[in-house]
């Protein structure tokens, strides 16, 4: 894919521009949790749609600090452990009291007409959302580059390297995560004056 046709990543004010937007619409807690899984958790619509309590809670239904993607809800084999954000966890406790009963088979997000959902619902209802705040560019994996771009940024202060952001992307080769990561103009002129 070139760099063209690639999603935009989102900036902090339009992450927290959509989270506003979200706080509106029906089904706010849902949509927030769908919208914090994609720039928090860099999870793809497939993971998104597919998603079971289950793979995010312990024995006793309460939500663990990651969740246990399984390969069935990802792409390919590229399931592993998804540690989660502080904000993507608050926003899954209060949806689950929300919903009050749920089993460890349940999909986390449904839709009004069914128990589970789709991909594509995902894509189209995050696409929605952009076009209807204006974000032009910007598509239902411009969630998931915003998250990798993010983590690529911080990683260093932790004491990572681009390998764990290989690893929190889960994907299966370097290459294809360094093709996430946004270049940072600002980043490379102040890069070189401490060289």
């Amino acid at each position: 894919m070139g760099l063209c046709k690639q999603a935009k990543i989102l900036s902090k004010q339009q992450q927290e521009a959509v989270l506003s937007f979200l706080t509106n619409k029906r089904h706010s807690m849902r949509d927030k949790v769908i919208f914090l899984l994609s720039t928090r958790a860099g999870f793809r619509a497939k993971e998104v749609s597919a998603l079971t309590w289950g793979m995010l809670t312990d024995a006793e239904g309460n939500i663990t600090d990651a969740i246990s993607l399984e390969n069935v809800a990802s792409k390919g084999k590229s399931g592993g452990i998804v540690y989660l954000n502080k904000e993507l966890k608050s926003a899954l406790v209060a949806y689950k009291e929300h919903l009050g009963e749920v089993s460890a088979a349940d999909r986390v997000i449904t839709t009004e007409r069914g128990k589970t959902t789709t991909a594509q619902v995902i894509v189209n209802m995050i696409c929605g959302w952009y076009k209807q705040l204006g974000f032009n560019g910007c598509s239902s994996h411009s969630g998931r580059r915003t998250f990798i771009t993010n983590a690529a940024k911080k990683i260093s202060t932790v004491g990572g390297s681009i390998k764990d952001v290989q690893m929190l992307a889960r994907h299966s080769s370097l290459q294809m995560t360094q093709r996430y990561i946004e270049s940072d103009v600002d980043a490379q002129k102040k890069v070189v004056q401490l060289v």
